[in-house]
């Protein structure tokens, strides 16, 4: 090492430093500031209502989907990075109003518009599943819009209508032993329910 470099290296010790060193340290994100319960509620069939009043602006109500947020005890939140707040949600966030479908067979895909043009296709990162009604027995189709980071995840409830379309399309198969009928999207099977004993062959 020639005497010159030496010197500038004693004057200046931080010559000695790596370059990522000299990087900037990054801020601790801030936690947004808990508001309590919100007098939103989003009922059971898509409506938001502010104070009980319905919002009438679609824009709004997209703004409000952007932020919406689920935690592990299931409950929902609007969250933004200065403030949150819990909300009510009467079943799930969203109706899916209507469906779409092209090719046929496993490589058939399914693709659902929530009631706020949200545009989803069936398959691995949004499965469809069906539940059943404590009180009725009827089937609940959903399917999910978005994973959670913290909790489960928010799901668009099937229309009636979407239902009946897709029972239209659903083909005869087998899940954990069991004589199902499902519909295929996206090389995925997605059970709909037991196979009625007079489908069977």
């Amino acid at each position: 090492m020639n005497d010159a470099l030496q010197k500038r290296r004693a004057a200046a010790p931080e010559l000695m430093l790596p370059p990522q060193a000299f990087a900037p340290i990054p801020k601790p994100r801030r936690q947004p500031v808990e508001c309590g319960d919100l007098p939103f509620v989003i009922k059971r069939d898509g409506t938001w209502l502010y104070r009980g009043s319905p919002i009438g602006r679609r824009e709004l109500v997209c703004l409000f989907s952007s932020v919406l947020k689920r935690e592990a005890d299931g409950s929902y939140w609007l969250e933004t990075p200065a403030e949150r707040g819990r909300i009510e949600v009467e079943d799930v966030p969203w109706l899916a109003v209507e469906m779409d479908w092209t090719g046929v067979g496993p490589g058939q895909v399914l693709s659902f518009r929530t009631n706020i043009d949200q545009v989803v296709e069936a398959g691995p990162d949004h499965p469809i599943s069906v539940r059943h009604d404590i009180l009725t027995c009827e089937p609940m189709p959903y399917i999910r819009i978005r994973s959670s980071e913290s909790g489960p995840p928010l799901e668009a409830r099937i229309s009636r209508a979407v239902y009946y379309e897709l029972v239209a399309l659903a083909v005869p198969g087998e899940v954990y032993g069991k004589r199902v009928l499902g519909v295929w999207s996206q090389h995925r099977f997605f059970s709909l329910g037991e196979m009625p004993n007079c489908c069977e062959a």
